[in-house]
């Protein structure tokens, strides 16, 4: 295999960056302006619109004029929508147009059709495989975590968010679809058949000296009832210890949290939230007469990918001292995001509300620390060992 420079890859990523900024520019702009583009597309304006929208008409008319192409009126329209929200600055508030939303309740709701069983994330400035799914292709083939994904189907990736790259990953079910990693420098190359994938969000499995091992992978909105489905299997099994495994779980619904909470917390405070648009605060309390675990050690593994509503859940947990925490410290988003509905099937995911643990305490931007830190390597991960899980046991 060729060695990969891959200093070079990244001064080729800023021309790319160039490049996209160029155009999120010019979407931020008529994004910013669209009152004044609205009448030339047939948008509507808002009756309480208060900003002057001026400049969108000199920077379209500019670019129509001198544009030596043509100009898709829905796309420009569609990058508008996008670029306004954007402008405002915030990672987790965005516009998903009607392809994006069902691809979102898709994702939300484990519904991914088929792929390769590979999850990914943003590690030292690339997209790394971070673990490969038991009994799915891509651990079949030998892909490892820790590896850099290159290419798929030969084209580039490497510079692409997380989401896209998922995105081309899937497909329908025995495709095939070819997936170029860099290992050590150097290209590996798979030619792997997509799977459906079972993505079930939370599993029950049991470990020795009774313990038993609630595995969430995601806070779909009947996630909390299906673990209390559970309960009185794991209650049978005369279980004294329960270890609830959040990691690499990126969050959901927060009513789903708040439902797996009131399997340890009766009808007590578990989440604050605060907005500008009210003075009062918003607290969610658990359900009364759930709390069945209330009573059993339990020990809650997080990592740097346990996200929003798996935070609520760790940190409640961790200001009643109803849990240890044990794994890496985790993600770090207290902010709460609504889904608005919008003309043809597109939607809003906006930040409405910042919200706080039980004791008052903000988790945003600094994520909550485990009481034992343990870090999993990419070898742990390769060669089965789980030296989170072990010091889980242990306790």
């Amino acid at each position: 295999m060729a060695k990969v420079d891959w200093k070079a890859k990244r001064v080729k990523l800023g021309s790319a960056i160039v490049g996209a900024t160029i155009t999120l520019v010019i979407g931020i702009a008529i994004g910013n302006n669209w009152s004044t583009f609205a009448p030339y597309l047939g948008g509507k304006i808002s009756s309480n619109a208060n900003i002057s929208w001026n400049e969108l008409n000199e920077v379209y008319n500019t670019l129509v004029s001198n544009y030596d192409g043509d100009v898709d009126k829905e796309a420009v329209i569609d990058g508008a929508k996008h670029g306004l929200v954007k402008a405002i600055g915030d990672v987790y508030t965005e516009y998903m147009n009607k392809q994006e939303t069902s691809d979102f309740n898709d994702y939300l709701h484990g519904d991914i059709g088929a792929g390769v069983g590979i999850e990914m994330g943003l590690r030292d400035g690339y997209t790394r495989v971070l673990r490969t799914l038991p009994d799915n292709p891509a651990r079949e083939a030998g892909v490892l975590a820790g590896d850099i994904i290159y290419k798929v189907d030969d084209k580039e990736v490497y510079d692409w968010s997380t989401e896209d790259i998922a995105k081309v990953l899937r497909g329908a079910a025995d495709t095939t679809v070819k997936l170029t990693v860099v290992r050590d420098g150097k290209e590996k190359s798979f030619d792997l058949v997509r799977e459906t994938i079972n993505n079930v969000s939370a599993y029950v499995t049991y470990k020795k000296n009774n313990t038993a091992v609630i595995t969430v992978t995601r806070f779909d909105n009947d996630t909390g009832t299906l673990v209390q489905s559970f309960a009185d299997e794991i209650l049978n099994k005369n279980t004294k210890k329960i270890i609830l495994d959040l990691r690499d779980n990126g969050g959901g619904y927060v009513s789903a949290a708040r439902d797996l909470l009131s399997l340890w917390l009766d009808g007590q405070k578990v989440l604050i939230q605060r907005t500008k648009f009210s003075a009062a605060d918003d607290i969610t309390y658990s359900l009364y007469n759930k709390a069945v675990f209330s009573d059993i050690k339990t020990v809650v593994l997080v990592n740097g990918n346990t996200a929003s509503a798996s935070e609520i859940v760790a940190g409640a947990l961790k200001d009643y001292n109803k849990a240890t925490i044990v794994g890496e410290t985790t993600y770090g988003k207290g902010v709460v995001q609504t889904m608005l509905n919008l003309s043809n099937s597109s939607t809003l995911k906006v930040t409405t509300a910042h919200w706080y643990t039980p004791q008052g305490n903000t988790i945003n931007g600094t994520g909550i620390e485990p009481d034992h830190q343990i870090t999993n390597t990419y070898d742990d991960i390769n060669h089965s060992r789980d030296p989170q899980m072990d010091k889980a046991l242990e306790i």
